[in-house]
């Protein structure tokens, strides 16, 4: 066990060492409402073994990850019919926690949130040949 899984709120979590309210659980994932959510409803998806990043989990937990992940929207959808998925991959994605958690939150049109774009104030000036240098690289790993 590594330093991460020792001090990791979400591991504590799935040890049931924290308290959660907890929506659904499998052998490998944990579905449970976050503690400061954004809207009503907020949940979370982990996986019951430490991952910080989605690259690094094993076939089989990623397979049940996003099976809880289907399982579980279905529940957040009662109380929305639109639901924003997130997952924040390493540190300079936003990720607060690393532990790899896929954010379920329901949304509405008076939420002021709006959708992915609006994000990024700074959008980048690409060439058409910075895109294909790109491309080049993504399509090739």
């Amino acid at each position: 066990m590594t330093t991460n899984t020792l001090n990791c709120i979400f591991c504590k979590i799935v040890k049931k060492e924290i308290p959660a309210k907890i929506i659904f659980e499998t052998e490998k994932s944990l579905a449970f409402m976050d503690a400061f959510p954004l809207t009503k409803g907020h949940s979370l998806v982990v996986t019951k073994t430490h991952y910080e990043k989605v690259q690094d989990i094993s076939k089989e937990d990623n397979a049940d990850l996003f099976e809880t992940v289907r399982r579980t929207i279905s529940k957040v959808d009662k109380i929305t019919d639109s639901t924003l998925l997130a997952i924040h991959n390493g540190k300079q994605s936003g990720q607060e926690i690393p532990h790899v958690h896929v954010h379920l939150i329901p949304r509405s049109s008076e939420d002021s949130a709006g959708p992915v774009h609006s994000m990024f104030s700074k959008l980048p000036k690409l060439s058409d040949k910075e895109i294909q240098t790109i491309y080049e690289k993504l399509k090739d790993s």
